[in-house]
């Protein structure tokens, strides 16, 4: 096996597989409109960042936006950010965990408006390589857009848990604290 590409390596904007570790989070989740998408993931962050401040925790990485299966008019999504311990419930903000697996992933270049043709090449290459798509997948935004930034910049990881043979799908699920 060829090791994992690094974030940033012209491999990384192919599909291919790598294995996940757990990742802490302190997210909010909630079901939400397409259409509404944008409004919740900075009202979310905001409000994980103020708690993170509050209670002492820094952000370990970038933010993510975790789904919990594939999107419709209504979509289950967490919004937040990855930290050394679980953060204490309060408000909306709750602890969640990135499950460890095989997941197949692949960086995407341009604006959030053109995600969904990236997850369809990345679903489409996991069919033709034989793996099964999971319920749950997760964005990695490893750029930050700003009103000044060009959005065919953006660099958004996306990660998409695979089902092993014969197995149940693990999913992320808040962190009993």
């Amino acid at each position: 096996m060829t090791p994992d590409p690094s974030p940033q390596s012209p491999e990384s904007f192919e599909p291919h597989l790598s294995d996940a570790r757990p990742v802490t989070l302190a997210v909010i989740r909630e079901t939400v409109g397409m259409e509404e998408l944008a409004t919740f993931y900075d009202r979310a962050y905001r409000t994980v960042l103020a708690i993170l401040q509050r209670q002492g925790l820094q952000p370990l990485g970038a933010p993510v936006g975790v789904y919990y299966g594939q999107p419709g008019e209504t979509v289950e999504v967490a919004a937040g950010f990855p930290v050394a311990r679980a953060v204490i419930p309060e408000g909306d903000v709750r602890p969640a965990e990135l499950p460890a697996g095989r997941v197949a992933e692949m960086i995407h270049q341009g604006s959030y408006d053109n995600l969904a043709r990236s997850y369809q090449r990345l679903e489409d290459w996991m069919r033709a390589e034989g793996h099964a798509p999971g319920p749950l997948m997760w964005e990695t935004y490893l750029t930050e857009p700003t009103p000044e930034g060009n959005p065919d910049d953006m660099l958004t990881q996306l990660t998409w848990l695979l089902v092993e043979p014969g197995s149940t799908p693990p999913t992320t699920s808040e962190v009993d604290v």
